[in-house]
């Protein structure tokens, strides 16, 4: 049976879609998962320390979004198993963390001083797709909706290579958001530090030749009704904001959040224990301030 792209009934198998739908410039193409871009939404990229892209996030009126695709066993269950594990690793690190039934079955909700950070997650033939949005409390409600709508309308083009389960799918950048990567890690070399690297919108359309798009499409997603691409991801791509690791996320909507969760970038134990070595998230500061290593 072929999915519809707008349906909502996502996150949609890339297999499943018919062969001509055209998604360049409603979805952010990486690779493994293509993320529908949000209005409103500003694109940002997160630097490893050696300067080199570790997490891609939408940043939202509301909060920050990131989706992300990994390997699964063919038999459902996985996001389960993460559940659980996920809300001991939150409640180690001092969160206030909870579940919630949600479209897909059971949610994440982590609270910590200043932010509250949702974990949606789905699962699909041979990969499970997890969206975490984080932001502020007064905008939780608002925010959540949002990452659902977001998560339906995700595509996972999961490939035919062998992957252990939980492993992260590879993900690539989209030309235009690799132009901006690239010109940020000159520049990130340059200076010989992690600075903010955010040219204008204005500049960077000029850079790469790409001139505002109009909007394209209006989803529903898991019941909200939740405007797509309206500028398209191609310019959204265009004015990308790219960061070190250490350096505030998403300054321009909420400068005093930091939104990269100790336990958010995998739901492995390996990963997560690295995650939770990044100076980076709330977490992290968390602990810091709790006098934990």
């Amino acid at each position: 049976m072929t999915e519809e792209i707008g349906s909502g009934r996502g996150p949609y198998d890339i297999e499943d879609l018919a062969d001509d739908v055209d998604l360049s410039n409603s979805h952010l193409d990486l690779g493994s998962v293509l993320v529908p871009v949000v209005e409103g939404g500003q694109v940002t990229v997160e630097m490893t320390a050696d300067h080199q892209p570790q997490a891609v996030h939408l940043v939202t009126p509301h909060g920050r979004i990131s989706v992300a695709a990994f390997a699964a066993p063919r038999s459902p269950g996985l996001w389960r198993e993460v559940v659980g594990e996920l809300v001991d690793t939150l409640r180690t690190d001092g969160a206030e963390a909870s579940t919630e039934d949600g479209h897909w079955g059971r949610e994440v909700v982590a609270v910590v001083p200043g932010g509250v950070h949702r974990f949606i997650g789905a699962e699909g033939p041979r990969w499970m797709v997890r969206c975490v949005a984080s932001g502020p409390p007064e905008s939780a409600d608002d925010l959540a909706p949002v990452a659902r709508a977001v998560l339906s309308e995700s595509v996972v083009r999961r490939g035919s290579d062998p992957h252990p389960p939980r492993d992260p799918l590879p993900v690539s950048l989209p030309p235009v958001l690799a132009e901006q990567v690239f010109a940020a890690q000159q520049q990130m070399q340059a200076d010989g530090v992690m600075d903010q690297f955010a040219a204008a919108p204005e500049e960077l359309a000029e850079q790469t030749g790409t001139p505002p798009a109009e909007p394209t499409s209006t989803v529903t997603g898991a019941g909200a009704d939740t405007e797509v691409a309206p500028e398209g991801a191609i310019a959204q791509s265009a004015r990308a904001h790219v960061i070190g690791e250490d350096d505030p996320v998403g300054t321009d909507v909420h400068p005093d959040i930091e939104v990269t969760d100790a336990a958010a970038q995998e739901p492995s134990e390996a990963e997560a224990d690295r995650s939770r070595r990044s100076s980076g998230s709330a977490l992290q500061r968390l602990r810091r301030r709790q006098g934990k290593k």
